[in-house]
């Protein structure tokens, strides 16, 4: 890397630009340009949530302080708040989603052999949604409740790295299960998902496409019992059964056998019942599967309080989504810098340190290598400001 540049401009090294110019052609972003290019919005952006700006107003007074480095940071537009607030309004949010699926292509196979927390060949992925609360007023197209607005962003997480494979931003009021509609099952892997993807005619679409999945039982579905199963109660499991489903509705929409599982959490004191359409993996470690649902959660706290994905910059529909598109992009463009540098620090560890870094003219590689110590500084220092001293 050269020393001369800053650290922001060799971070945004590592996107593939031409890839962007695709999607920005592929929409036509750039077909009034005037002045304020699609790319120049995604630096703009980036810079936001690198650095954890609060408004539009933020955003224009930071870099019009650094305007002599701008362009070399990329900048080609001036940047002012109207021109961002314009982009951000008028240039599709398509464009930002098809390139963070660009990115994720990338980050995938980095991450190909991370450990998952259990011992499983094939891929798993963990399903569920989070909902950010909005007002009803300054955004009444994301209807939620009679008094409440509310973006729901569904996910479908890889658990090989934690990172998201589908997407999809919608209003408050799309009921989860919706979701299953969207979602392509890819043949031998796992799907781990709460009760309420509970959608017998949709989990059939998992078995016939020899996908499996692992979901948490409702305690209205009704069963008959056809088999059951030896168990080491000393593992926590307290039943294996073969069932079918005995109401006349469930067991038209999935006519097949499924396997119910119960298992006993010590950790949280509950006894849990478990459906899957797969026979063959020993009870044990079915449950160890549906623990990992955890991780999904996990990621919805981290990006809730590590990205600027709650409080908005824009209030129309195209904003808000561009905003998590962009937020979701530099979560996964961090991922995919963190392993093609080898780097040990965490996720969070790295975003701080590039928070303070970003206008340094030092290599990458160095700004980053003693994160650990860095960001025990920079916590410190935090911890002063938040005192006043």
């Amino acid at each position: 890397m050269n020393s001369g540049r800053t650290v922001f401009s060799q971070l945004i090294q590592h996107l593939p630009e031409k890839e962007f110019q695709k999607c920005v052609a592929r929409y036509r972003g750039d077909s009034n340009f005037r002045g304020f290019s699609c790319w120049d919005q995604l630096l703009a952006m980036a810079f936001a949530q690198l650095t954890y700006r609060e408004s539009l107003r933020d955003i224009e007074s930071c870099l019009r302080a650094l305007q002599n480095k701008l362009y070399h940071m990329g900048f080609r537009g001036k940047v002012s708040r109207s021109t961002l607030a314009d982009a951000n309004e008028s240039h599709d949010w398509h464009i930002f989603s098809d390139f963070a699926q660009v990115l994720i292509a990338l980050a995938r196979p980095l991450h190909a052999c991370d450990l998952m927390g259990v011992d499983l060949r094939q891929s798993l992925y963990a399903l569920d949604s989070t909902t950010i609360d909005l007002c009803l007023s300054l955004f009444p197209w994301a209807k939620f409740r009679q008094r409440k607005a509310a973006v729901k962003m569904h996910t479908l997480l890889d658990l090989h790295g934690n990172i998201p494979t589908f997407i999809r931003v919608t209003s408050g009021d799309v009921h989860d299960v919706n979701t299953l509609d969207e979602i392509m099952p890819e043949v031998g892997a796992f799907y781990v998902m709460d009760r309420a993807y509970i959608d017998f005619q949709r989990l059939f679409v998992f078995t016939l496409s020899s996908a499996f999945f692992v979901v948490r039982t409702k305690s209205n579905v009704l069963f008959q019992r056809r088999y059951s199963h030896p168990v080491d109660k000393s593992t926590g499991v307290l039943s294996d059964q073969t069932v079918i489903l005995s109401s006349l509705e469930s067991a038209t929409a999935y006519p097949d056998t499924l396997r119910k599982v119960s298992y006993f959490d010590a950790e949280s004191n509950k006894r849990l019942k478990f459906l899957t359409n797969n026979f063959t993996l020993p009870a044990r470690t079915i449950a160890d599967i549906y623990k990992q649902r955890w991780q999904v959660e996990l990621f919805f706290k981290w990006i809730k309080q590590h990205l600027r994905i709650k409080a908005f910059y824009g209030t129309s529909q195209n904003a808000v989504k561009t905003q998590i598109w962009i937020a979701l992009s530099m979560y996964v463009l961090v991922a995919i810098v963190r392993k093609r540098l080898g780097l040990e620090a965490s996720l969070y560890q790295i975003l701080q340190i590039l928070s303070v870094t970003l206008f340094e003219k030092t290599p990458i590689l160095r700004a980053l290598q003693n994160s650990h110590s860095q960001s025990d500084l920079l916590d410190y220092s935090n911890q002063l400001i938040l005192f006043g001293l």
